[in-house]
């Protein structure tokens, strides 16, 4: 199996980030591909976590610095530190997916998708490295654009393309 395919998701928040990346996620496994999803939670907040009566958490709150479960067709991964962007490639390909969809990390090296909501975000936007297609900017650009991140069926052909170029 050769390398991962990966591109970034980004935009300011509520731009549609998660929205799209769920459609793609069900273009992808429909077109039968393995994918993998990271998400930055750039917020500030502190991410909620599971109860804190589960086991795992318990194993976390005793010194422990990782805390695995699995089963029901599910694998939890819990850590006592915030990973950095390289480990978080790794965790998520540790289940041979051909294609890793990041929401966010867009000072992070790869191709980017980024979403506008207002044509100030632009401003801010322009600078990212790996631009490989503008969704929702009003004003011409030098990169491909898709007018709207409501052109579902032109945002899907583009990814396919994409797939098939990346390959």
């Amino acid at each position: 199996m050769g390398p991962i395919k990966t591109l970034h998701v980004v935009g300011f928040k509520n731009s549609g980030k998660t929205t799209l990346l769920n459609r793609w996620i069900r273009l992808l496994k429909e077109k039968g591909h393995h994918v993998s999803v990271i998400k930055h939670h750039g917020h500030g907040a502190k991410l909620d976590m599971p109860d804190e009566t589960k086991d795992s958490m318990q194993y976390l709150y005793s010194g422990a610095d990782v805390s695995l479960v699995s089963g029901g067709g599910f694998t939890q991964h819990i850590a006592n530190q915030e990973a950095s962007f390289k480990e978080l490639k790794q965790l998520a390909s540790w289940n041979h997916s051909d294609i890793m969809l990041v929401e966010g990390y867009k000072a992070e090296q790869g191709e980017k998708v980024v979403l506008i909501n207002r044509e100030e975000d632009w401003q801010e936007l322009k600078s990212v490295e790996g631009i490989v297609l503008v969704v929702g900017l009003e004003s011409p650009c030098t990169y491909p654009q898709i007018d709207s991140r409501e052109e579902v069926a032109q945002l899907d052909e583009w990814l396919l393309k994409w797939i098939k170029s990346a390959i």
